[in-house]
């Protein structure tokens, strides 16, 4: 009976799983390509009687962190929030998974698949990844392995592109303002001058650094005379270059931080220094000791003298110390000296003045100018109502700067507002200048909001807080690329700008660091 039941109700074909794969390939290592990867857990599917019904990929993509893999992002979003249609994730090995620097991190990523109920196993691994002693033990030592081969890569990447720095070549970045990169061969024979954002192809190939045009270099003196002959601050310079309509490097704005950076570069006269900061293994970035740069002198042609370069260093170095031990008694001083000079204060005259503070330094000790003004027997004006709406406006500027702040940092940001310059810096990457626009009427009784460009030249975004009648509260802000804000009337009308609120400014954090790829409002000054 037994075998007459079995001859005519065979058993059925085992049910196939439904399984994902997850694929990640570095640009450097070829071997670990997608196609090679999908093959491989292809036949591993077939072998184990899955059906891959999805797949999550991370092409180009680093295994140091989970940062900027979607890939994987979208794979533990899905397990996590029951949207996954599948039992099981295939991964080619271990390192595909990650080559995270902390293992734990990698075994986390694991773990919350496990919890959900999907499985994570390794098709090109000599082990089963079945929670065994053995195959922990070995996932382990493979994870330590694929963290140490990216650290071991990392370090034989340093030391080749030292010994590039240290032959006089390009490590690498944009050439800088009045220079260019010459494309030469193996032999030294020059071959073509990049444009931006080209790069060398030939791995043979090499990149100095040659003299760009003649007004740039004319201009990268001026710069150096201007500030260490003259007496100009950054922030002068920044706004005289701007309001002559000289660009910056990639046709970008002059800012104090452009002028920095080029006032305290090495190549101007004629050296590589690199390693400046250290990003190793993506973490984040630190400034490296002096100990730590790698550089080579006199290698390519001088912008500047030596000497004019050494007395600009030694203003910076004079002004970073100088504006920490300046008393506000010394600050008075200077003040009375320069009504004494000009007969009249107001803040651009104080911005305009030789030397180093700034109308927002006088704000920031003293509380506002009148303060100051008036420790020093200056009345600036009878028209107390006005300066009393200047003060209350220059109170809910900072107010909102230190919202702004905050706002950043809560999002995972990094922003420092600087009372010298009166610019918030984000990231350590970009500036972003927030000022209030008083409200005025026109004689037919439309509203107005006055944009000052002179106050936007040194910034890389500007947000423009525009007052409602009372000159008291805010109405709503604009916010924009200083460089396309620029363009806009002389007075702004009531359509233009977004909407304001200032007990929901988390959302104006995330908007801030996008600003820059942002074009200009349409309905500006219409």
């Amino acid at each position: 009976m037994d075998k007459f039941a079995t001859a005519h109700n065979p058993p059925q074909e085992r049910r196939r799983g439904r399984a994902a794969q997850y694929l990640r390939m570095s640009t450097d290592q070829q071997i670990y390509s997608l196609e090679n990867q999908k093959d491989a857990i292809r036949s591993y599917a077939d072998i184990m009687g899955y059906d891959i019904v999805a797949t999550y990929e991370d092409p180009g993509r680093s295994g140091l962190n989970i940062e900027g893999r979607p890939g994987l992002q979208k794979l533990l979003f899905d397990v996590e929030n029951g949207l996954a249609d599948f039992e099981t994730v295939v991964v080619y090995d271990v390192s595909r998974w990650g080559r995270f620097q902390n293992i734990d991190e990698s075994a986390s990523y694991e773990y919350r698949c496990q919890m959900a109920g999907i499985r994570i196993e390794f098709c090109a691994e000599q082990f089963a990844n079945d929670g065994s002693v053995g195959s922990d033990v070995l996932k382990v030592i493979k994870r330590s392995m694929a963290a140490e081969a990216s650290r071991m890569l990392s370090q034989k990447v340093f030391l080749g592109q030292s010994r590039i720095v240290k032959l006089g070549f390009r490590g690498g970045g944009y050439a800088g303002y009045g220079f260019r990169r010459m494309l030469i061969d193996e032999v030294g024979k020059p071959k073509a001058i990049l444009k931006p954002r080209e790069w060398k192809s030939l791995s043979s190939d090499r990149v100095i650094l040659v003299p760009g045009p003649a007004d740039e270099i004319a201009t990268v003196r001026w710069i150096f005379n201007q500030f260490v002959n003259r007496g100009k601050t950054e922030f002068q310079i920044a706004n005289a270059l701007n309001e002559r309509g000289v660009p910056a490097e990639m046709n970008r704005t002059w800012t104090t931080t452009s002028v920095r950076n080029l006032l305290t570069n090495e190549k101007y006269i004629g050296n590589n220094v690199w390693n400046k900061t250290c990003t190793t293994l993506h973490s984040k970035r630190k400034p490296n000791p002096p100990s730590a740069w790698v550089r080579a002198e006199n290698v390519n042609e001088p912008l500047v003298s030596r000497d004019l370069f050494r007395r600009a260093q030694a203003v910076v170095a004079e002004e970073k110390n100088g504006a920490v031990r300046i008393s506000n008694e010394q600050l008075l001083i200077n003040l009375a000296k320069l009504l004494e000079k000009r007969g009249w204060l107001s803040g651009s005259i104080i911005n305009a003045a030789p030397g180093r503070a700034t109308k927002s330094l006088y704000i920031h000790r003293f509380g506002t100018l009148q303060a100051a003004y008036k420790l020093i027997g200056f009345e600036a004006s009878l028209n107390y109502r006005y300066f009393d709406q200047n003060t209350r406006l220059q109170r809910r500027r900072l107010e909102i700067i230190g919202e702004l702040v905050a706002a950043i940092e809560r999002v995972g940001g990094e922003a420092h507002y600087d009372t010298e310059t009166a610019l918030v810096r984000v990231n350590g990457e970009f500036t972003v200048a927030l000022w209030t626009a008083r409200y005025r009427a026109t004689s037919y009784g439309y509203p107005r909001w006055p944009v000052r460009r002179r106050r936007q030249a040194v910034s890389d975004i500007t947000v423009l807080v525009r007052m409602r009648p009372d000159n008291v509260t805010v109405r709503d802000f604009l916010i924009a690329p200083t460089a396309d804000l620029r363009r806009a009337p002389a007075m702004m009308r009531a359509n233009s700008g977004m909407r304001f609120d200032p007990f929901l400014f988390q959302s104006l954090a995330p908007v801030v660091v996008m600003a820059r790829r942002m074009p200009i409002e349409p309905g500006l000054g219409t």
